[in-house]
């Protein structure tokens, strides 16, 4: 296939084909080959810690490091092809009966194939003679074309793909990746290794000829032979390591027994890990190296080839490469390295000793992100790779914080009246239209591969604040181009990039996006970036860069995690905070352009919701979203473990060094995470615990709520912990009004197969006439059968399982599969789907209740509510938001003019925060022995005595903090007349407000103010259990303070509103000088 640009070039394809790799620098080698940190004496470190587990394996630099491997030869010994001489033999008769080539040549040109190219006797067994006939007349053809170049050079590019197997032969000056040929290795990576799974697995050998071609010099031919796997054993675990076992058949044939124990042994290393094993082997006699890396299948697209680009940027070539695929899941590459021709490489790269070390290191840069956006400036050698992933990281956040709106639109905010919910929706729809019209990740991407220059000088100001030298004089990572500048650039202050950026760029808008470089720089607190092992790329930014206009709740951290198969955020509004890590797929192209725009606010709303309904407990809110690359749906499980381990490498202290070496720490104090599960992670929690656990994380019990009760967890749907909470608005309410619940007739979202869906049916005592959920919608006016709903509760399954004997004639049931439907009015149901997505909305006064536990975001929005009011009165009278978000904001303020009861979301459905908030409590309080003992389920499924009276003091938690919120609500309400749906909202920001108060007053200094409130806030059981003053040197002094301030916060909040007089800010005065003249 003729490239553009190469009509004079020979392509001889069988099959069609495509690509691989590319140029190297031209620089020389600085002089001193050091940089040293910038001031580092001065920078904050964390402190350190005995080694502990680690995510990924890396050999570690030092002359003990590396084993000599005594072995001569590739390690792999093909069976020897008996038939080879008479298969040669044929081989000369067909080509001699074609007659292209001449018949005193026919012998030299097969025995130059057979002989001197480095072809094992595998592909001359697996080939057949006419495609063997076939490769010799396609390189004699690339020979002859060469004389009628005007160049005179010998170029031939051959490929053939068959079902199970393929075989590339390209020429290949060493050390130098071909950025416009067929691209082979990236041909292999695309079609064959980055979709290796199960049987569908393919592994590669590739050689380089011993020889240089004809008449040339410099150029020899690189052969690569691509072959599907057959497994020994198909289907062992995936825990199993014995080669013997998980081996494919023709490596286990081949390869020596030096090979299989080296491989043997990285495999027992990378079964274990989450990232990659790198490992490096000298071989004796040589100064030729032996690279072997592992990794999972999947876990790192385009390794193979990106590899090439990696060791030809340091002046390295390869003699042979061999890629095993082992039926457990994992890939093993090996690479055999050697430096260039003396003639070729001069000063221009460090010796081999010295840039093994460096590769070693950076393939666990590349390992994160194998094909980044600017590969071609790597390839070409213009920047390097930590320049280029730099940039790739800067290209994501530009495109998620450029998108900005400008004074334009905090203008047009500050005219209109955001209380006023047309006057919201209007600013909402303009800021969306803005969005989606400014900068878009293409136009930024073009803009950015303008200005290498200013890029590399953009990385150096990042690298000498972030970059720290573990191995002083000796340290050869140094943060420029690593060894292949001319000179050592100058580090430029702010204000020197400030003024190179305006005199380098076109316009005001390449001014904008290369202007972000220097708010990422100075945004940086910590980042990973330079620990060797590593498996995304994960940075701890200073959240102050965000326009207050846009985002008035100021945060207090956010971290980025980049990776190839995704990109993520983490958000948390207080330093004490907690709340789920959710993943968003996206269907198609055009829904993830829409998801990764969204992404950034999408989590930023859900954490600031999460503060407004954590308003009783210690933690502030916080929120993670994780957003799957297009190209990587299916790799949920992949993108969440790196993630969580990318966020634990900036949380736990560094340990072994060249292992987790230490990180510049500008934030310089320790922080904790506390997370949950949310959309598509539910059952990955226990991985995560496990791991921080492994990690040697100090806080892994509390690291996540939702795991399983066998590591401690309380799950909210096996005790209804978020439904307890629900119950107490609406028992509430009948309360208040004095209503029968048996004769009120309740609506539902989320059938009996879900977790409020189901524990609403069973704690409820209302008349159900109507449930919708997946399946369908059930209505029964009469009142649907209880006893009937409580049995697909039970066994939590939808109404698509309801017994339909038990409705009464009127009842009815419309699956969405269903098609023109006749209801027994008469009405005729044309798409059961239309008619279930928006049943709700059905007029009429149907209803008493209407009680959201399922169901998308914005079900009911401005534009819909109007179908539930009818001459200015709500045909609902009564709503509690179980679901999150199921009603906007402005819809509800509509419903409550009109007269509905409403209680939100971030009030009603907060037990399931309380109860996780407690785990955490306890987790922290135990110490690890005695949490085992006191709150892990057993092995026979029986609980601790402990377990089960904690839980029911958790669910008596639960009921009184809804109790004293609705009755703090109601009464707010009657006084002022403003909507419940405001209140609910002034009363979180009123608690959170005075709880960050009280925290930073002199009361917390009070050891006995402090004991007596602790007293009165912690669960009695732990008081009993462990003893305050244990729980008070176990829990963290953060935790204990928030503790504090959230319980004294709530309680006056509740008890005197939102805005409280001087007299109760007094009598709160008083009452804790009182303690404190006690307690003196």
């Amino acid at each position: 296939m003729t490239d553009p640009g190469q009509d004079d070039a020979l392509t001889i394809e069988l099959p069609p084909s495509e690509p691989m790799s590319s140029p190297e620098p031209h620089h020389a080698l600085p002089q001193n080959g050091i940089i040293h940190n910038k001031l580092l004496e001065q920078v904050i470190r964390t402190p350190g810690r005995l080694p502990s587990p680690q995510p990924t394996h890396l050999g570690v630099p030092g002359p003990s490091q590396h084993r000599v491997l005594h072995e001569e030869g590739s390690g792999y010994v093909a069976p020897k092809f008996e038939g080879k001489e008479l298969q040669m033999e044929k081989v000369m008769d067909q080509i001699e009966e074609k007659g292209f080539i001449p018949p005193e040549f026919v012998e030299s040109e097969t025995n130059w194939f057979y002989n001197e190219l480095g072809i094992d006797d595998m592909y001359f067994q697996t080939e057949t003679v006419p495609a063997i006939v076939n490769h010799i007349l396609s390189l004699y053809a690339g020979k002859v074309a060469a004389f009628a170049r005007d160049d005179g050079r010998l170029e031939i590019r051959l490929d053939k793909e068959a079902v199970d197997h393929a075989v590339y032969i390209d020429t290949s000056k060493p050390g130098v990746s071909v950025i416009d040929g067929p691209r082979y290795e990236q041909r292999i990576d695309e079609k064959y290794i980055d979709g290796s799974k199960g049987s569908n697995s393919y592994r590669v050998e590739t050689f380089r000829s011993g020889s240089h071609l004809p008449g040339e010099k410099d150029q020899q031919l690189r052969c690569y032979f691509v072959y599907k796997c057959h497994f020994a054993n198909p289907n062992p675990g995936s825990e199993e390591t014995k080669l013997e076992i998980i081996g494919e058949k023709r490596f286990l044939q081949k390869a020596t027994q030096n090979t299989k124990e080296i491989y043997q042994e990285v495999m027992d290393h990378a079964v274990s890990r989450t990232g990659p094993v790198i490992e490096m082997f000298e071989m004796e006699g040589s100064r030729e190296k032996r690279l072997v890396i592992a990794y999972r299948q999947g876990s790192a697209m385009g390794m193979f080839s990106a590899l090439s680009d990696l060791y030809h940027y340091y002046g390295c070539t390869s003699s042979r490469k061999y890629v095993e695929q082992f039926s457990n899941g994992i890939t093993i590459m090996s690479i055999y390295l050697r430096p260039l021709p003396q003639t070729v490489s001069t000063a221009r790269h460090p010796p081999i000793e010295a840039a093994i070390h460096q590769i070693m290191k950076e393939v666990s840069l590349l390992y994160c992100i194998p094909q980044n956006k600017f590969q071609g400036h790597f390839a070409s050698g213009r920047l390097s790779l930590q320049e280029t992933i730099y940039a790739h990281c800067v290209w994501v956040f530009v495109g998620h914080f450029l998108n900005r709106l400008g004074s334009e639109y905090a203008s047009l905010a500050s005219l209109l009246d955001p209380n006023n919910s047309v006057h919201a929706e209007m600013l909402s729809k303009i800021k969306r239209r803005l969005r989606t019209e400014t900068f878009t990740s293409d136009y930024i991407l073009e803009i950015i591969n303008k200005y290498p220059d200013l890029v590399r000088s953009l990385y150096l100001a990042f690298a000498s604040t972030h970059y720290v030298q573990t191995r002083g004089e000796q340290d050869d990572f140094i943060p420029t181009l690593s060894y292949l500048r001319l000179k050592i650039d100058t580090v430029l202050n702010d204000a020197d990039l400030k003024s190179l950026i305006s005199k380098s760029v076109a316009n005001e808008h390449d001014e904008m996006v290369m202007t972000a470089f220097r708010v990422f720089n100075a945004g940086v607190l910590k980042t990973n970036f330079y620990t060797p092992t590593k498996v995304a790329l994960s940075f701890r930014l200073n959240p102050n860069f965000l326009p207050e206009v846009e985002y008035p709740q100021p945060l207090f951290g956010m971290f980025l995690v980049i990776s190839s198969e995704f990109r993520g955020f983490h958000l948390r509004f207080r330093d004490i905070a907690r709340g789920g890590i959710r993943i968003v797929k996206s269907r198609n192209r055009e829904a993830y352009s829409i998801n990764a725009r969204s992404l950034f606010d999408e989590n930023y709303n859900l954490a600031n919701t999460q503060q407004r309904k954590n308003k009783d407990i210690p933690e502030g809110g916080s929120k993670g979203v994780i957003l799957l690359d297009v190209n990587h749906q299916d790799k949920v499980r992949v993108a969440f473990e790196k993630y969580i381990d990318s966020i634990m490498d900036l949380l736990i202290p560094p340990t072994s060094p060249g292992i987790k070496d230490p990180i510049v720490d500008l934030h310089g104090q320790q922080e904790i995470l506390f997370m949950g599960p949310d959309e598509n992670t539910a059952d990955l929690v226990n991985w995560a615990t496990e791991h921080a656990r492994k990690r040697g994380a100090p806080w892994w019990k509390s690291f996540f709520t939702g795991k399983s009760p066998k590591l401690g967890g309380i799950p909210h749907d096996a005790y209804g912990m978020t439904t307890l909470s629900i119950r107490e608005y609406i028992k509430g309410i009948y309360r208040k009004l004095n209503l029968n619940p048996a004769s009120v007739r309740k609506l539902q979202t989320g059938g009996p197969d879900g977790d409020l869906g189901s524990n609403e049916i069973l704690l409820g005592n209302e008349k159900y006439t109507a449930i919708v959920d997946g399946a369908g919608v059930l209505v029964d006016p009469h009142g649907i059968d209880g006893a009937e709903l409580v049995r697909l509760a039970k066994k939590r399954v939808m109404i698509s399982e309801f017994e339909m004997s038990k409705l009464s004639p009127e009842g009815y049931r419309v699956l969405v599969d269903e098609l023109n439907i006749t209801l027994p009015s008469g009405e005729v149901v044309n798409n059961g789907m239309i008619f279930r997505n928006t049943f709700h909305l059905r007029g009429g006064k149907q209803f008493d209740i209407f009680v959201p536990c399922g169901g998308r975001p914005e079900s009911i929005d401005l534009s819909t509510v109007h179908k539930l009011i009818v001459d200015g009165k709500s045909t609902i009278p009564y709503i509690v938001e179980g679901a999150n978000l199921f009603i906007t904001q402005d819809a509800k303020l509509r419903l409550e003019k009109a007269g509905c009861i409403i209680y939100k979301d971030a009030s009603a459905n907060k037990g399931g925060v309380t109860s996780s908030s407690l785990e955490v409590l306890a987790s922290l309080s135990f110490d690890d022995q005695s949490f085992i003992e006191n709150m892990c389920i057993r092995e026979d499924g029986t609980a601790p005595p402990f377990y089960d009276a904690y839980v029911k003091e958790v669910q008596e938690t639960i009921k009184r903090n809804a109790a004293l919120e609705f009755e703090a609500l109601w009464r707010e309400h009657q006084q002022t007349g403003i909507a419940r749906s405001t209140l609910s909202d002034t009363l979180s920001i009123a608690i959170t407000k005075l709880d960050e108060e009280l925290q930073k007053t002199e009361l917390w200094k009070n050891t006995a103010l402090r004991k007596s409130v602790l007293e009165d806030a912690l669960p009695q059981l732990l008081l009993e259990k462990i003893g305050l003053d244990t729980i008070i040197q176990r829990v963290p002094d953060k935790y204990l303070r928030a503790i504090f301030g959230s319980y004294l916060a709530s309680r006056f909040v509740y008890e005197h509103g939102s805005n409280p007089s001087q007299f109760a800010f007094f009598d709160l005065f008083v009452l804790s000088t009182l303690l404190i003249t006690n307690s003196s």
